[in-house]
């Protein structure tokens, strides 16, 4: 294993974080929509207000755990916006509180020690944890096991020596300790993206990890979700997967595989406009969702419908100003999905366009690198698999889980060691 995942502790990627706003759920989806623009992976965790009478009152992690409610994200919202009866009445819908939206699972984010190893923090990720909550403190004293450790970047010396573990895991007096002084019990929140942001920038100490392609590492994952072109678009939502938040949307070729045209992710939707994605989503295929639809459908069949674009002037509610509501006639580009003004019909064109529609893939010879860079300047929490850019047949999907898998492989030792080895263990037995 890596020594970086071994040397280092949570507490080093919480240089420069900021302090963590909880977002309550007695909020509106006006204002999670807001709110999910300028957040990590496409979303937010929701949490209950503390009641009145812990108000004043130390607040230990437990607590803090049980006031967690979820996590929010842009499909989420979309999804409930393209029920029938928002549709109708899109400002009610906008009101609605988002403990109506929001899936509860408390188990999605963790508190935990700045001084945690981040091969701990590295292992809850990987079984679903997507939020690490980390304690921001003014003194702040760790190491693990004979070494030190990179912390606000200086070298702290070893004074002590570890006899325990002061986070959420079981014990392990392999694990560094730490003690702080927390201010006002102020948090910053770490997500997935964070860690793989801060593990690209150890790339030399992963080697050869980082080199190996994603097939060779065995870390495709073959059960996606995907539904076909011609299908209504309501229909993805009704599969969602959890992890990753994305349903390929796929064109049946003559051979029998299937061809990726698009997704509908949380990824996608994360700086739309939600009122209009959520009236495609209700009313089009997934292939004209994704692709566009100004070509293909007359205008005729493509209603007006209402926007209002009050919630802070925020485009992403609407596209216009003002702070009035008007007629806006659909078309995909208002999703969000086109950058420039022309725009291919369905299934006409698409190798040559490939607008912010296209879906993000790698092929399987990819190196577990460069997958790492693609999702990190896309923002991404996925890339889809393909077995070769010429026909886009697709074979499995890479998220952040898969990823933190990979990279916490043990490298293959190289055979003539093994068998050194296996023939020095038998001279012994003998």
């Amino acid at each position: 294993m890596a020594s970086v995942f071994l040397y280092h502790v949570v507490g080093d990627l919480t240089v420069g974080k900021p302090e963590m706003v909880e977002f309550l759920e007695t909020e509106t989806v006006e204002s999670a929509i807001c709110a999910i623009g300028e957040s990590t992976e496409g979303g937010i965790p929701v949490w209950k207000r503390r009641s009145s009478q812990h108000v004043g009152v130390f607040e230990n992690g437990e607590m803090r755990q049980q006031r967690f409610v979820g996590i929010l994200n842009s499909l989420d919202i979309v999804a409930f916006l393209a029920r029938s009866e928002c549709l109708e009445d899109q400002d009610k819908a906008m009101k609605t509180p988002v403990s109506e939206v929001v899936v509860p699972n408390n188990t999605l984010l963790r508190q935990v020690d700045p001084g945690t190893r981040l091969i701990d923090a590295l292992e809850m990720m990987k079984q679903g944890v997507k939020r690490l909550l980390v304690a921001k403190s003014v003194v702040w004293k760790g190491m693990s096991k004979r070494f030190s450790i990179l912390y606000n970047g200086k070298w702290l010396k070893n004074i002590d020596t570890a006899t325990g573990s002061c986070n959420n895991l079981s014990a392990n007096t392999n694990r560094p300790s730490s003690s702080s002084t927390p201010v006002r019990d102020k948090f910053c929140c770490l997500s997935r993206e964070d860690v793989i942001r801060f593990l690209i920038g150890c790339l030399g100490a992963l080697a050869p990890l980082p080199l190996s392609s994603i097939s060779s590492l065995g870390v495709i994952n073959p059960n996606y979700y995907s539904i076909e072109a011609s299908l209504p678009a309501i229909e993805a939502i009704q599969k969602l997967p959890k992890d990753p938040s994305a349903v390929a949307v796929v064109e049946r070729m003559p051979d029998g595989q299937y061809k990726i045209i698009g997704d509908i992710s949380a990824t996608k939707l994360w700086k739309c406009d939600y009122l209009a994605a959520a009236w495609a989503l209700a009313n089009l295929s997934a292939g004209q969702f994704v692709m566009g639809v100004e070509d293909n459908v007359s205008s005729r069949s493509l209603p007006d419908f209402d926007v209002n674009s009050t919630v802070g002037g925020d485009s992403k509610l609407g596209n216009g100003g003002g702070g009035s509501a008007r007629l806006k006639k659909f078309s995909s580009r208002s999703i969000g999905f086109f950058s420039n003004n022309t725009s291919p019909g369905f299934g006409v064109s698409r190798s040559i366009y490939r607008g912010r529609s296209a879906p993000l893939t790698c092929k399987v010879t990819s190196s577990l690198a460069a997958v790492m860079a693609q999702m990190l300047s896309h923002r991404a929490t996925h890339v889809w698999v393909i077995e070769d850019e010429s026909d886009d047949v697709l074979v499995g999907v890479l998220g952040y889980a898969d990823i933190l898998v990979a990279v916490t492989k043990l490298p293959a030792a190289p055979i003539p060691s093994n068998r050194s080895s296996e023939a020095f263990g038998s001279e012994i037995q003998t």
